[in-house]
């Protein structure tokens, strides 16, 4: 996500960091380099212009000029713009002070409005709500019945509706009626879509909204048509009014163009973020997070917040107290691979890294998420004996393993030569000073290991 945009600004700014001085000319050099970037992400160009017109009054300042770190200062200045474009804050979901409050989800065929309905359903659900699905596209093929599939899997209950009920506008009625008798405080009525925006289509959106009143109208868009999102979501809230919008595959999306075009081009937030094919692969959009994100700063508050929900505690104390005191088994290191898989995609977890000091590395690191199942595969082949005590290990013992994973001896001999290799740099930094910092460490929302250098 913003990869390609995230480089080419780092390569400004480092060019910056190598004047001795900030001028106007090296100034109108970094801000042409800065627009070029942004419109090859795809960004609206009108967006784009806005967007340089602001930085350029506030960084051509003697102020800044003068500064004695005038490219930090600049970043500074990036850094408040890009939240000002991407919405400043997040927005949150409304909620009718009267329940259910109904949420439409409307968007063109293909973007994916289905499925983000079962993601938001279930993060909803953990969320303290009680939600209820109700599908009215009565036209495409087996489109309620993909509801349903992505309602049981969210495991949150669905309106299929009652023999007779084959209108959009009955279907509604009745699981409105239906959500309040049994205690639902949020309908989402995922509507149909079209392959393009037609007066039929808006027609009948209408008509839903005139009838549901509904607290919030999310627009899905699919981040990887870029502009063409943008287009959509402008043209939807124009004839229909949206309140939000829901870009899906951003996981997918190197450039991000959507993302930093759609609150400015519709006026209306861009409220979540759809990061993988999973039902909880929905994000909260958060401005300030992903214009850090996109100036290599991380994200390490949504980092945390995702270990916090997936980490048990006691189990991160417990895993603290064996690594301080070098009792790290291997048993230990197949459930931190199965404590960290729950986080979700690797590759999101890095990008959630600063790219800056020791972590600027990560960016260049390739994610085989296949190679966890190989070495949790390998683990669980052991004995118990084997995975407290590896040196008992040898030559008979690797070819049983290896035969019980479906891997190679030569997999199970690099396994178990990593495992020595880490065992050996915790027990020489148990000793010294990180070994106290360790000691004194509070676990960041559960997660089993902080980041030295970081904070919080």
């Amino acid at each position: 996500m913003f990869d390609n945009l995230s480089e080419k600004l780092q390569r400004v700014f480092k060019n910056l960091r190598g004047e001795g001085k900030l001028s106007a000319e090296n100034m109108e050099s970094a801000l042409r380099e800065i627009r070029m970037a942004l419109l090859e992400a795809d960004v609206n160009f009108k967006v784009v212009k806005q967007l340089i017109e602001a930085i350029k009054v506030k960084a051509m300042g003697e102020e800044v000029l003068s500064a004695l770190s005038p490219s930090q200062q600049v970043i500074k200045i990036v850094n408040e713009e890009l939240i000002k474009i991407l919405g400043s804050h997040e927005s949150r979901l409304r909620f009718a002070n009267e329940p259910p409050s109904v949420f439409l989800i409307v968007g063109l065929q293909g973007s994916g409005k289905t499925t983000s309905t079962g993601k938001l359903a279930r993060w909803l659900s953990k969320n303290g709500h009680r939600p209820m699905l109700v599908s009215v596209d009565v036209y495409r093929p087996a489109a309620r019945e993909q509801l349903r599939v992505v309602a049981r899997d969210a495991g949150q209950p669905i309106y299929e509706g009652a023999p007779g009920e084959a209108l959009p506008l009955e279907l509604t009625r009745s699981a409105r009626r239906e959500a309040v008798n049994n205690g639902r405080d949020v309908l989402l009525v995922d509507t149909a879509g079209r392959l393009h925006i037609d007066d039929a289509l808006m027609g009948e959106l209408r008509q839903l909204k005139e009838q549901l009143n509904p607290v919030e109208i999310l627009f899905v868009a699919d981040a990887m048509t870029g502009q063409d999102a943008v287009k959509s979501a402008d043209e939807f809230h124009k004839q229909l009014g949206i309140t939000g919008v829901i870009l899906t595959k951003m996981d997918g999306d190197a450039r991000g163009g959507a993302a930093l075009s759609i609150r400015q081009v519709t006026g209306q937030p861009l409220k979540f973020v759809g990061i993988g094919e999973k039902l909880d692969a929905l994000e909260q959009f958060h401005p300030d997070r992903v214009a850090n994100r996109i100036l290599g700063m991380g994200d390490i508050l949504s980092f945390i917040e995702k270990a916090s929900e997936q980490i048990d505690q006691k189990k991160a104390v417990e895993m603290q107290r064996k690594l301080i005191e070098n009792d790290f088994t291997l048993a230990d290191f197949r459930d931190q691979l199965k404590s960290i898989r729950k986080l979700g995609p690797l590759s999101s977890l890095l990008d959630m890294m600063p790219k800056v000091g020791m972590m600027k590395e990560l960016s260049n690191v390739k994610v085989d998420e296949k190679e966890i199942g190989r070495v949790v595969a390998i683990i669980d082949s052991m004995t118990p004996r084997e995975r407290a005590n590896h040196m008992i290990i040898n030559g008979t013992r690797r070819r049983r393993i290896a035969k019980g994973s479906g891997t190679s001896v030569q997999e199970v001999n690099q396994l178990l030569k990593q495992y020595a290799e880490a065992r050996k740099m915790m027990k020489s930094l148990s000793g010294g000073l990180m070994g106290k910092r360790l000691g004194k460490m509070k676990l960041p929302g559960g997660f089993p290991f902080d980041i030295p250098g970081l904070g919080r």
